[in-house]
């Protein structure tokens, strides 16, 4: 080979490299910065973002083990914060049970948001986070950051469940969840307001998995004392927070404006028997798949969204997607091996265009029942329910890449581009009213 043709083909295989590598920095930026085809709202919001993290102490906990002792709880929070030239972004760290019988399998996520970054004024709206079964804050980064920018504050609670491997880490947390959830709310109502950085009439609930049953029960979800959490629980620990239970109130959380529950667990195993979701009456929004293995959808999410009568709700279903819609996409240490990687990508839908599609949702569902913004409303009421259903057929010269106005005709979901609304479902339901339901 001569001399330029060697030199020519080290350039190209140098600019195939650097390519490669802007690519995949693309792909393991932070998750909070969505993909190019994500929907309207799915953006980044106009805020700089810090975290912190905070330990709370609830000094009359009951728990599987003892009625009444200590238990520590770190949030992290998140927060609209003023920018720094030049900060470092954090890099978040967390660890998930691998396959027995190894350690646990750790991981990071490069974030945006800058530790411990000075708030910025304003009394924002709260948004408790709660994350699934043996689940790290870490992993959700993608959603805790992206609503900061928005002008939320979000604590992700670290639940700090149990081993898999004990045999009370399942009691644990059906007792734990909803009871760190209202003590958690409760404490951040008042120091967070009492700091000037929320509006503790303003509060949201979101959760995943394990973190879907307790947002529910704290928002009002009562509890079958005959039902598969009570029963699972040993020495009836559970049932004074069920049903008519003196201790029920207690996980309530006041000035709940609104609930996102996303693969949400429970009523497969009659949770709440056949009344007992009935008392949620803040706005529900609902996110699942069809195709989940670990929480069966027609038992779970779908018939969640027939319980809950008293409450306007909504479901969002991916076609063919499974269980793990709440986590961020797979870390580069957690690709390796299938175990891994299966706690966050799933077997047909693409991770980032999941992302982006619960951050248009979330945000619209949010700003629409939080904040109360009426021009959300649009991107949830009067779209068609099959998304592929909807069409544009769009003026000559409008650019490829340009999202739906969902007006005039348009039935394409708004915000979303053309070919990228496909696969879902959005089921909307009113509160009943006079023995009638829409």
């Amino acid at each position: 080979m001569k001399p330029i043709q060697v030199f020519m083909g080290a350039a190209l295989l140098f600019m195939a490299s650097v390519v490669a590598s802007q690519t995949q920095a693309q792909i393991d930026g932070p998750p909070s910065r969505p993909v190019v085809d994500a929907p309207e709202l799915a953006a980044l919001g106009h805020h700089a973002v810090g975290v912190r993290t905070i330990k709370l102490v609830d000094h009359d906990a009951s728990d599987v083990v003892a009625p009444h002792r200590d238990r520590m709880l770190l949030v992290d929070l998140w927060y609209p914060a003023v920018a720094v030239r030049g900060a470092k972004p954090a890099i978040y760290s967390g660890s998930l049970p691998a396959e027995q019988p190894g350690p646990p399998a750790v991981f990071t996520v490069p974030g945006l948001a800058v530790r411990n970054a000075r708030p910025e004024g304003g009394h924002y709206p709260l948004v408790i986070v709660s994350h699934g079964r043996s689940n790290a804050t870490a992993a959700l980064s993608w959603l805790t950051e992206n609503l900061a920018s928005k002008g939320y504050v979000v604590a992700a609670i670290r639940h700090a469940d149990r081993p898999r491997t004990e045999a009370l880490e399942g009691p644990e947390i059906l007792l734990r969840r909803p009871l760190d959830i209202a003590f958690v709310a409760r404490s951040l109502q008042a120091s967070l307001a009492h700091e000037g950085l929320i509006d503790p009439e303003r509060t949201a609930l979101i959760g995943y998995s394990m973190g879907g049953y307790g947002v529910l029960i704290d928002a009002g979800a009562a509890l079958d004392p005959q039902g598969g959490p009570c029963k699972r629980v040993p020495g009836g620990a559970l049932l004074p927070y069920a049903a008519g239970g003196p201790l029920q109130p207690a996980t309530l959380v006041a000035h709940l404006r609104a609930v996102v529950a996303m693969a949400p667990w429970g009523e497969a195993v009659g949770a709440w028997g056949s009344t007992g979701l009935s008392g949620v009456t803040a706005p529900l929004f609902l996110i699942a798949g069809d195709r989940d293995h670990t929480v069966d959808y027609p038992s779970g999410a779908r018939a969640i969204l027939e319980a809950t009568t008293s409450a306007p709700r909504y479901l969002l279903t991916y076609q063919g997607g499974g269980h793990a819609i709440g986590l961020g996409p797979a870390p580069p240490t957690m690709r390796s091996n299938t175990w891994d990687i299966s706690w966050f990508e799933d077997p047909v839908w693409r991770k980032d265009r999941i992302i982006a599609i619960n951050l248009h949702m979330i945000t619209a569902f949010l700003d629409r029942y939080v904040k109360g913004d009426e021009s959300r409303a649009a991107y949830l009421d009067g779209l068609v329910p099959e998304s592929t259903a909807g069409s544009w057929q769009a003026l000559p010269g409008t650019p490829f890449g340009a999202r739906s106005p969902g007006t005039n005709g348009v039935t394409l979901w708004k915000g979303f581009q053309r070919d990228y609304a496909e696969g879902l479902e959005l089921l909307r339901r009113d509160a009943q009213s006079a023995g009638t339901q829409k």
